[in-house]
């Protein structure tokens, strides 16, 4: 067994630094940046032998060229769609996430958002903040009584269900993997996508990114929606068509949209370093135009990827990552996706 080899976090903050020197101060050297992972930061990790970034660090072949001795990259996610998996197999790399950390986090952010526009408190706050009490345009809808359509019914999608259903909401699923069993102890129904996306007053999604998924809301499903249905995402920006969903608002097809991920959130979190760029490819300039436009609807709710923020959730995160790094450096490697 090797030890105090290099791990190199990235997109870490100041806190995490502090419970990852003391967890793991004995066993590996550590460097960590605060900023996602870059080329140019290079002569300082390229001795890794573990890299663990968040969701914006690219590990792409360019990055494993330049850091040769990586044996194991441990994405503090459970997402992994931002790690070459070919590059990763290609190299004998093994991958591992975080499959389970804030399920009831993320499921708790879905409701803050449902609730938010189900009963205008964005439009609210801003206001009274103009000091405006009037009702005006303030009415809101019960979620009792109403159906809820959830696409993707794993650990998030689940705690998503328990919380409808304490709330009376009739709820849908649909998932190319059933457990019938939790269906009836929870009180869902599984039935096909169309027939969610047409009976659901609300469809909330909890499926991972992949090529399989990419803009499965798009004009296409959007069109088959109940009209007037409120589209929420927590999962991956790409699921969903942004050009689509701007249109189906635009048409009243959907009434509202609560978002913490988006396609293009990297783009406008680094928007004047992606426009001092030359000869950006239409498609970029156009996902940067289309979110633009979103953010700003009075009908969306947008919040900046904090639906697993929670103080809880992320010392969870740590956790896990550590676990991943001393079993593999043990030999007995966990949560591995490739």
């Amino acid at each position: 067994m090797e030890e105090n080899q290099l791990v190199a976090f990235f997109e870490i903050k100041d806190w995490e630094i502090a419970y990852l020197k003391e967890r793991l101060g004995d066993w590996f050297q550590l460097f960590f940046s605060a900023d996602r992972l870059a080329l140019s930061q290079g002569n300082q990790w390229s001795d890794a032998w573990a890299l663990s970034p968040f969701i914006y660090s690219r590990i792409d072949k360019a990055v494993l060229d330049a850091a040769p001795n990586v044996k194991i990259i441990a994405t503090r996610s459970t997402g992994f769609d931002h790690v070459d998996l070919e590059a990763a197999r290609a190299r004998s790399i093994t991958v591992c996430n975080v499959p389970s950390y804030g399920e009831n986090t993320v499921a708790e952010h879905t409701f803050g958002l449902i609730l938010a526009l189900t009963r205008n408190i964005h439009k609210a706050y801003f206001k009274v903040r103009r000091r405006d009490f009037s009702l005006e345009g303030l009415e809101g809808m019960d979620i009792a009584g109403k159906t809820l359509g959830v696409v993707g019914t794993g650990r998030i999608g689940l705690h998503v269900i328990k919380i409808a259903r304490g709330f009376g909401m009739k709820v849908l699923s649909f998932d190319i993997r059933q457990e019938p069993l939790l269906a009836e102890v929870l009180g869902f129904q599984y039935v096909p996508l169309d027939t969610l996306l047409g009976t659901s007053d609300i469809v909330s999604l909890h499926v991972p990114y992949n090529k399989q998924t990419h803009h499965m809301i798009g004009a296409e499903t959007i069109a088959k929606m109940k009209r007037g249905a409120i589209l929420i995402n927590t999962a991956r920006g790409a699921l969903v068509d942004t050009e689509a969903l701007v249109g189906a608002l635009d048409r009243g097809q959907l009434s509202g949209a609560g978002l913490d991920v988006f396609e293009g959130e990297q783009l406008l979190r680094e928007e004047k370093q992606v426009l001092s760029q030359h000869d950006l490819p239409h498609e970029t300039l156009r996902t940067l135009m289309e979110s633009s436009v979103l953010i700003r609807r009075p009908d969306v709710v947008v919040t900046p990827h904090i639906g697993f923020f929670s103080r809880e959730a992320q010392r969870r995160i740590l956790d896990t990552t550590i676990e991943n790094l001393v079993q593999f450096l043990n030999g007995h490697p966990v949560n591995v996706v490739a």
